[in-house]
């Protein structure tokens, strides 16, 4: 499974990172990173939280 993040919407309000902090990280500039490509299974419930909090609606998760 992947996450995506539309550079153009994010805003860089940082709860994706508080969700799970070793797959992202909001930079200095105020946009987030995505660590890996590929994430595992079991990482879904808290993968898709972080999608659905995000204020912005910049993340997707695919597959």
């Amino acid at each position: 499974m992947r996450v995506e993040v539309d550079l153009g919407k994010c805003t860089g309000h940082g709860i994706c990172e508080s969700i799970a902090e070793d797959v992202f990280e909001v930079a200095d500039e105020g946009m987030v990173h995505i660590h890996g490509d590929d994430h595992l299974e079991s990482d879904r419930e808290r993968l898709q939280q972080a999608v659905t909090q995000c204020p912005a609606g910049a993340l997707r998760l695919e597959g």
